[in-house]
């Protein structure tokens, strides 16, 4: 039995040379990386073990490529990138040495959108057995239904096994071959679907509050924002393969073409949005209908995606993208040079997304192979933008609605100013008065006029002239109480009053001292730059008077003050 053992040992190792002599025979003078399943190095790259060749008529069977000589192999090469189109198939011949077989293998290609890839070694019988995935096959019939093909491989102790691998794609195909054991498959998915789940979860929650906030603020913002979110997301679910997966797995042709649909869609989402959100309708209404036509464009690019061959498609795609970005981006600079303060801001979200763009568009191009940043590149660069355009539009529906605030509040409230204007004033010295009555104490009503601006507008200049109103009436409200209140009647005009109960002396001292913070010097100012105003005044409540009459007597007294008079406080019987 021992020398049967050690024999079969020798045919085995005898076997394995001859592979090992043949692999070295068909490649260049240097010597290749041995393919070594190591469970502590994972995943295993297939590196240059292997052999390809493209089949440019695609129609060549697993038998023809197994019992050829004649086909020109070639060693594969980490990070390559093969031109393949649609008619082509791209054969990779390797052999898996003798490994321990303590844990299953498979065969990873992590690239979603490969159109068909066939795992083929032989049986007990000698007949090439397939295993398939890829766009064109449901995913719910895959060996191992995932986000991308994993293909099981047999791991043998004893002897090596061969395997063909045939790949078909309408364009490029850089997705690097690896092989990775089911622990390692197990914690990596742990991982990659715990930042999928964080990506999903905030989209999930910007489009949920970007749909409420469209229908409570009634901002039509929010809702193309919800959308354009929407969309990105199944655009990310459709290109790193959990739409195939969860959403429509038995559905082939949907999963093949929405990873070129959903972007072009999201795109013209945007570009609605972007323009809503800078308010280029208010500023240039031709622009606004050039970003609107440039949106619902995608929905002909979509169309013709979905007919047009499939090796053309991202020769839709990618332009429509270019040239929507290289309008945009320029409409929202142009917003930026008329002052719109949210335009900035725009710029700044969206520069993450179009650098994390740029790697998935290289990877279509056939520029860049598949790796990180080609695969979720841009999910990153959304996790940035996301976050940033929903802050960008909560402060834009903010100063919305205290802009809205303030116009609604003109008849009450003086715009210069923010104090009560002359119609409240009148309401709330009635009020005082009634008040007064029935608590049975006395308050005070003032009436201010500011009589030396035509003297500051000839010594300072009309901005000088334009600023003193409002200087004092931040003196005013210095002088003010809580409870008091002040108002500008008219340009040149102000009234207070001031709340009960009072004494006679401390009612009197009220003009004085309001004149005293009048002449005050104001900070920055020249010495001579300050109101001189005259007051009238009275106490209330008056039992011969209501308010309005109060009010107009107040003014008959100032009205009738002559010009030349150096008296600034007058006092009206109550």
């Amino acid at each position: 039995m021992g020398f049967i053992a050690g024999a079969r040992r020798r045919v085995v190792l005898l076997s394995w040379l001859l592979l090992v002599l043949a692999a070295c025979a068909a490649a260049p003078a240097w010597g290749r990386t041995v393919l070594d399943l190591d469970t502590a190095r994972q995943p295993v790259d297939l590196q240059d073990w292997g052999d390809y060749w493209i089949d440019p008529t695609g129609s060549v069977a697993v038998e023809g490529v197994a019992a050829s000589t004649s086909i020109p192999w070639k060693p594969t090469q980490a990070s390559q990138i093969h031109p393949l189109t649609t008619g082509h198939a791209l054969w990779v011949r390797f052999t898996i040495p003798p490994a321990p077989d303590a844990e299953r293998w498979y065969l990873e290609i992590p690239y979603p959108s490969v159109n068909r890839v066939s795992l083929y070694t032989q049986d007990g019988a000698g007949k090439w057995v397939a295993q398939t995935a890829g766009d064109l096959i449901p995913v719910a019939d895959w060996p191992v239904p995932h986000r991308h093909p994993l293909l099981p491989v047999l791991v043998s102790a004893e002897e090596p096994r061969a395997y063909l691998l045939r790949v078909e794609n309408p364009h490029a195909f850089g997705a690097p071959l690896q092989f990775v054991s089911e622990s390692y498959l197990g914690l990596h998915e742990q991982s990659t679907s715990l930042i999928l789940g964080i990506y999903f979860g905030l989209a999930g929650l910007a489009v949920a509050v970007g749909f409420l906030s469209a229908v409570s603020l009634r901002d039509s913002a929010y809702g193309f924002y919800a959308l354009g979110v929407l969309l990105m997301g199944m655009s990310q679910a459709s290109m790193t393969g959990i739409a195939g997966l969860h959403l429509w797995p038995h559905w082939p042709a949907w999963t093949d073409v929405a990873p070129m649909i959903f972007p072009v869609l999201t795109v013209g989402s945007l570009v609605w949005f972007f323009s809503a959100t800078a308010s280029i309708p208010e500023r240039s209404m031709k622009l606004h209908r050039l970003l609107t036509g440039l949106a619902l464009f995608s929905l002909a690019i979509a169309v013709g995606i979905v007919l047009i061959e499939p090796s053309l498609r991202f020769k839709l795609m990618i332009p429509y993208i270019v040239i929507a970005n290289l309008i945009t981006l320029p409409a929202i600079a142009w917003a930026v040079t008329r002052g719109d303060r949210y335009a900035l801001w725009l710029l700044c979200g969206m520069a993450p997304v179009i650098i994390g763009a740029a790697f998935p568009m290289a990877k279509l191009w056939g520029l860049l192979p598949a790796n990180f940043l080609t695969m979720y590149g841009m999910q990153v660069g959304i996790a940035v933008e996301l976050p940033v355009m929903l802050v960008i539009l909560m402060v834009r529906s903010q100063q919305r609605r205290d802009y809205n605030r303030r116009i609604q509040g003109l008849d009450r409230i003086d715009p210069a100013t923010g104090l009560i204007n002359g119609h409240v004033f009148v309401e709330r010295l009635d009020s005082m008065m009634s008040r007064s009555a029935r608590l049975k104490f006395r308050s005070a009503v003032l009436l201010v006029d500011i009589v030396n601006l035509e003297q500051v507008r000839r010594d300072f200049g009309n901005r000088a002239a334009e600023e003193l109103p409002l200087r004092v009436a931040g003196r005013l409200l210095s002088v003010a109480r809580e409870i008091d209140g002040v108002a500008r009647l008219s340009a040149l005009r102000f009234g207070m009053l001031v709340e009960g109960p009072l004494t006679d002396e401390e009612a009197a001292s009220i003009g004085p001292r309001v004149v005293a913070h009048c002449l005050m010097p104001q900070k920055g100012k020249p010495v001579d730059w300050v109101a001189q105003v005259r007051i009238a005044q009275t106490m209330v409540p008056t039992d011969r008077a209501d308010a309005q009459q109060v009010v107009e007597r107040l003014s008959a007294l100032l009205v009738n003050v002559a010009p030349e008079t150096k008296r600034a406080v007058f006092t009206l019987a109550s």
